[in-house]
């Protein structure tokens, strides 16, 4: 498999309705969690791509562009954008749907790095 069919296949996409108990008082999602599911995202398409042990090591940039309200939906995308010896980086964005309207715009982006390790915690090759 090449590297670009590993990346084409890694890609990850989960959907999630915004619910009250995970917004603020502004009625909109609480940064933490959207955050949280960046990174959850973010290590599936990581591990997907590896196919070994990924532990989060940083998360760069996080642009929080379009407050996220409740009772929409949202859809986070993860794509790997860069594969070092040990480390790749996972770019994340969180797109808001509307329920019942085809409305569709990117409110937040951020890029996560992951490094590969064995099982003593040591970092490893991800390309082998």
């Amino acid at each position: 498999m090449t590297i670009e069919e590993r990346i084409s296949g890694s890609e990850t996409r989960i959907f999630k309705a915004v619910f009250p108990n995970t917004t603020n008082h502004y009625d909109t999602l609480f940064g933490g969690t959207a955050m949280q599911l960046m990174d959850e995202v973010a290590f599936i398409a990581a591990t997907r791509f590896s196919r070994q042990r990924m532990v989060t090591v940083s998360s760069d940039r996080i642009d929080f562009t379009k407050p996220i309200p409740a009772g929409t939906i949202v859809e986070l995308i993860g794509k790997v954008t860069y594969i070092g010896t040990t480390s790749l980086k996972v770019k994340v964005e969180i797109y808001i749907e509307e329920m019942y309207s085809y409305h569709r715009e990117k409110a937040v982006s951020g890029e996560f790095t992951f490094v590969a390790i064995d099982e003593n915690k040591s970092p490893v090759k991800i390309l082998k």
